[in-house]
């Protein structure tokens, strides 16, 4: 089991889950994304039965194991200048990884109209406050 596990430490590092990048020319940067799955199975047994010929308690043992490793590719995180960050699945529905692709720019447009509306309520709060100030009061009229 130990020399099992230390040969599949060798094979599966960062770089098996997460792949080396790759830039294209137009300085676009695509890393491989991977699923890696390993799993083990041992049994075991020991049988006494009697030898029938030399009347003899025979010593018996059965054993296996087994161990398994999948690499599945996911997909690809692919980063541009014009576009940013995204994800391109392998596999799975394109629809809604773009909605998840776009929920960024949506909350930051969110924000933005919002951060708009504050502004323009503060500029009301402050003209309404110059107001005041400017009109003179009702005994410096008297």
């Amino acid at each position: 089991m130990k020399t099992a596990m230390e040969s599949i430490k060798n094979m599966i590092d960062v770089n098996t889950i997460v792949g080396d990048p790759v830039e294209t020319p137009d300085g676009t940067v695509i890393i491989p994304i991977s699923r890696v799955t390993f799993g083990f199975a041992a049994g075991g047994g020991d049988f006494e039965q009697e030898d029938i010929i030399d009347k003899q308690p025979g010593n018996s043992f059965g054993g296996g194991s087994g161990a398994g490793v999948s690499v599945k590719p996911v997909g690809f995180l692919v980063y541009s200048s014009t576009a940013g960050v995204r994800f391109l699945p392998v596999e799975g529905n394109i629809m809604y990884d773009r909605v998840l692709d776009l929920i960024p720019q949506v909350v930051d447009k969110i924000k933005n109209i919002l951060n708009k509306d504050q502004y323009e309520d503060d500029l009301e709060d402050l003209a309404k406050t110059a107001e005041t100030q400017a009109s003179p009061s009702p005994r410096a009229q008297a």
